[in-house]
């Protein structure tokens, strides 16, 4: 089979002859061309049409998420970017991956570094999944609107986001609830949470649990930027924390995150450090398990795109354990179809539907 062609972009020479050494050491790859800048990544994707790109963020005349919108909506190809270990490169990596990035790569110590050696296989595995993953040409369909009016708002907070796109003030959530949601998702997760989480109502009367595949310091500004667009309140779970309506909770990057019910009765977070499950910390089937017990609440699971199977044991273990409902995103709309497919396979999920759909299907099912 021939091999697959890699467009690599970055403002640096010395940083483009590096990362082209790297990707060419695997013979699955062929470097087809370079670019210095954005303006150049988009030309050279209309002009050579890689099978992937490689895209640095912080470039001249044109930056990397400007170029990624540009081709996206150009000349939908496959990208990875290349991000800093910094506050505002993670910030900035989960902005690319909302507009439709692949997935990243981090370089171990800023924009030039002889580090990136160490990210060599990674690098691979990245493209690897990036080549045989699933880009729509199309724009895709505008989200559905629940099927329900959400509740009204309490007086004096606002129900939707103002118009400069940070969120409002929102009211505090209840510790005592009926209903509880927990998301298992991979490559691909944040574009898919972003549609997802920013459709769930305000007053929304369960807690949401968030597992998305991803290291420390990126799932904060995930948490971040999804506070931004939700009318929900989203946080980065932290040990201890009391779980409440109308709030969700992403697992930070390294660890595991549970469910466990204190002396009072309280459900509350649990983070451990142990093993990787099936290579992953956090695990989603380490969240799904830590629910197994609660038969006392109406469990809602939902598995969306992501490489490999991480969850669909899980899911099964809750469905036969009396969950409401388990929901499978469907291929269509997956970037990566591996997780939601090993659900559908072992008959975990009650329902395969598409991205747009998932949220809808959750207000019919917890809001009565």
């Amino acid at each position: 089979m021939a091999p697959y062609n890699i467009l690599v972009v970055d403002d640096s020479v010395f940083m483009r002859k590096i990362i082209s050494d790297l990707i060419s050491e695997d013979p699955q790859f062929r470097i087809v061309g370079t670019a210095k800048n954005g303006r150049e990544a988009v030309e050279q994707v209309k002009l050579l049409r890689p099978d992937a790109v490689t895209m640095d963020v912080e470039m001249p005349e044109m930056n990397g998420l400007d170029a990624l919108q540009r081709i996206m909506a150009e000349q939908p190809t496959p990208v990875v970017m290349l991000s800093s270990l910094t506050q505002e490169g993670a910030l900035e990596t989960i902005r690319a991956l909302e507009l439709g990035a692949i997935d990243f790569i981090r370089k171990p110590s800023g924009s030039i570094s002889l580090d990136l050696y160490k990210v060599r296989l990674l690098l691979h595995e990245k493209l690897g999944i990036a080549v045989k993953s699933k880009l729509r040409t199309t724009l895709a369909a505008p989200p559905a609107k629940p099927p329900l009016t959400p509740r009204a708002p309490r007086p004096g907070t606002a129900a939707m986001k103002p118009p400069d796109g940070k969120a409002g003030p929102r009211p505090e959530g209840a510790t005592h609830f009926e209903h509880l949601v927990a998301i298992g998702t991979s490559t691909g997760g944040p574009k898919a949470l972003h549609q997802v989480i920013s459709q769930v109502p305000q007053g929304f009367p369960a807690p949401i649990l968030i597992v998305q595949h991803m290291p420390p310091n990126f799932t904060k500004s995930l948490a971040q930027r999804l506070n931004d667009i939700s009318q929900i309140q989203v946080v980065e779970a932290q040990e201890g924390d009391v779980l409440q309506t109308a709030k969700a909770y992403v697992a930070p990057g390294g660890w595991h995150m549970t469910v466990y019910r204190d002396s009072s009765r309280t459900y509350r977070i649990r983070l451990n450090k142990e093993d990787p499950r099936s290579g992953h910390r956090p695990s989603v089937d380490v969240m799904f398990e830590s629910l197994l017990a609660f038969n006392e609440l109406k469990r809602h699971i939902v598995l969306m795109t992501g490489m490999g199977s991480d969850g669909a044991r899980g899911m099964l273990a809750l469905k036969e354990a009396g969950a409401v409902t388990t929901i499978a995103e469907s291929e269509e709309t997956c970037v990566v179809y591996g997780m939601p497919r090993s659900a559908v396979e072992l008959k975990a999920a009650m329902h395969v539907i598409p991205q747009q759909e998932i949220t809808p299907k959750l207000v019919q099912a917890v809001i009565p």
